[in-house]
């Protein structure tokens, strides 16, 4: 199987193979690839260093979802998963370790090769690699997969996809992928992707919602379910990967279980109960307040609090600026304005949660947005300078409150700007030239409880500016429908960042997505400022000119106004059964993604 590039690959594609060829090349199959310099691990690790080698084997743990869940194919775009489906019955070809930045080490593949320029990449599969169900994973279930998830699977995949000039077998376990444009990241990403076997597909439409299992070679297999209930992972007693140091002292548990109910409410009361095992709160009031309930006091439920040095990421109501309604940013700086963050934020958590300021802050990667851009950061931005927003160069902060509902000085400077964009109060409500009145939806999904409570504050502040704003909750069902198609005023969103973005910033924040369904770009951000800063991420081969890029394209984001946002948090508050534990060594990200259940055991 081969995607052919039939013309030529174009300027850029032919200065990448000249650079290539003048740098002496000392290309050779690795244990593993770092974005920036080499893994810190050697070939002969024993285990990865968040990982406890010794933790025993065995148990469970049921975690609490609220919504619901119809189909198991987690690669498209058509239907809801349950979660943890991809994570542990499918496998990479490398993968993560999460106490670096980003550095991938062997999994299904036991090396991985590229060059200097990063032209192409050539991975080398295990021998002895296999899926649930017993069969070899080879080169063609690898090609196969590449191709499916790249023109049929969910948007995410396409852009890699779009990048390989030519995909092909090399020997009898070798696979090379060499590329059509500068992507430095590239490597690493085809190194992540899912692998699928080819044979449980055949004659079946891979774009349909099913409630068929997919065939993987990770640690846990489906073992039962009950579609919007329950799902059941079990761990497979035939797991291929079992002995490999990458796993060593990780899914150690032999059951991961995921029970599903109406709202987050009900999830807490079901912990309470002792349905569930493991529970995250978010609200840092009910952490101080709620837990007083029997189990805790007997030390059967322990609480932990957990630093991490991740990014805040980006999390608030965002505006659909493909609504016109939206399209000015005076009025979504008027919105930012009227959202009262000190009341909600004392409402609703105590008052101890700190804002977002941008969307890489706690973390190197944040730019300094209240100052104006100086040295790299300016030099990146000054070509968009007549595009960019007021704030973008300038700096930019949000506003702040004095507390009181009331907020005269945010809203006072709230109604002069959206005077300026036309906007007047006529009897009592705000309306346009045409008469129209400025009125909106809030689509928010059934059981987010806080989330509802901070936006019925919202709506109450939007009143006195003469703003008819409305919430309407909707199933989980209807909120995916609807959010992939981007059908929707404003809504909540969410969106966590790593210490080493790349490529997936263009389905954040790219153009393709404001026509493309299913893209993450829920806001419609059409930015040739923020493209190009995603670009010179991915093109640098320097950490400093990377990070001056990070904060470049930070600004453009946090200035455009896109998002109100709301908190985050530099800890994260678990409480779980007494029978759980987790290694006392933490990786950088904290509890983010491979921590659990991947690093946890049971243990009486």
């Amino acid at each position: 199987m081969k995607q052919n590039i039939t013309s030529a690959l174009g300027a850029v594609w032919l200065t990448l193979i000249l650079g290539a060829l003048a740098t002496p090349l000392s290309a050779e199959p690795k244990h593993g690839i770092a974005m920036y310099g080499a893994p810190a691990l050697p070939p002969d690790f024993v285990s990865l260093p968040q990982a406890n080698p010794d933790a025993p084997k065995g148990g469970k743990i049921i975690f609490g979802e609220s919504g619901s869940f119809d189909s198991l194919n987690p690669f498209i775009v058509k239907g809801v998963p349950p979660a943890g489906l991809s994570a542990l019955t499918v496998e990479t070809l490398l993968g993560r370790s999460y106490d670096e930045a980003f550095t991938l080490y062997g999994l299904l593949a036991e090396s991985v090769e590229t060059d200097s320029a990063r032209s192409y990449v050539e991975f080398t599969l295990r021998e002895g690699a296999k899926f649930s169900n017993g069969a070899p994973v080879t080169p063609e279930d690898v090609l196969w997969s590449f191709e499916k998830l790249g023109t049929e699977g969910s948007p995410r995949y396409a852009g890699a996809w779009k990048k390989i000039a030519k995909a092909e077998q090399i020997g009898s376990r070798g696979l090379r992928f060499t590329f059509t444009a500068i992507d430095r990241e590239l490597p690493l990403i085809l190194g992540l992707r899912p692998i699928l076997q080819k044979a449980q597909w055949q004659g079946k439409d891979f774009t349909a919602s099913t409630l068929e299992a997919p065939i993987g070679s990770g640690p846990y297999v489906v073992d039962s379910f009950e579609p919007g209930k329950f799902i059941s992972y079990k761990k497979n007693p035939n797991w291929w990967g079992a002995d490999l140091p990458f796993n060593r002292g990780q899914h150690n548990l032999d059951e991961v279980r995921y029970e599903y109910f109406g709202d987050g409410g009900v999830v807490f009361e079901a912990f309470k109960a002792g349905v569930i095992t493991s529970y995250r709160e978010a609200n840092p009031a009910k952490w101080a307040n709620s837990y007083d309930f029997p189990s805790i006091a007997a030390g059967d439920v322990v609480k932990s609090e957990i630093a991490h040095r991740r990014p805040s990421g980006i999390d608030g109501f965002v505006f659909n600026t493909r609504k016109p309604l939206f399209a000015d940013w005076r009025v979504r700086e008027a919105l930012i304005d009227a959202f009262n963050f000190e009341l909600i934020n004392q409402t609703l958590n105590g008052g101890v949660m700190p804002r977002i300021q941008s969307y890489y802050s706690n973390s190197e990667l944040g730019a300094a947005i209240a100052d104006p851009a100086s040295g790299k950061e300016l030099a990146l931005l000054a070509p968009f300078k007549d595009q960019l927003l007021p704030g973008t160069l300038e700096g930019y902060s949000l506003p702040v409150s004095d507390g009181s509902e009331a907020n005269r000085a945010n809203l006072r400077k709230a109604t002069k700007l959206l005077e300026d964009a036309g906007w007047s109060v006529q009897d009592g409500s705000l309306r346009d030239a045409q008469g129209q009145d400025f009125a909106f939806e809030i689509l928010l999904q059934n059981g987010a409880d806080d989330t509802i409570a901070m936006a019925s504050i919202y709506v109450e502040a939007l009143k006195r500016l003469g703003i008819n704003a409305k919430v309407t909750t909707v199933d989980s069902a209807q909120y995916k429908e609807r959010t992939t198609n981007y059908d929707f005023d404003m809504t909540q969103y969410a969106r966590s960042l790593s210490l080493s973005p790349g490529n997936e910033q263009m389905l954040y924040w790219g153009s393709a997505g404001v026509t493309e369904p299913g893209t993450r770009n829920w806001a419609g951000i059409n930015s040739p400022a923020a493209e190009a800063m995603i670009q010179t991420m991915l093109t640098s081969t320097d950490r400093e000119d990377f990070v001056a890029a990070v904060h470049a394209l930070d600004r453009v984001l946090t200035a455009g106004r896109y998002v109100v946002p709301i908190w985050y948090s530099n800890v994260s508050r678990l409480a779980y059964a007494k029978q759980l534990h987790f290694p006392a060594t933490l990786p950088i990200y904290g509890d983010w993604l491979g921590f659990q259940p991947d690093l946890w055991w049971y243990q009486e």
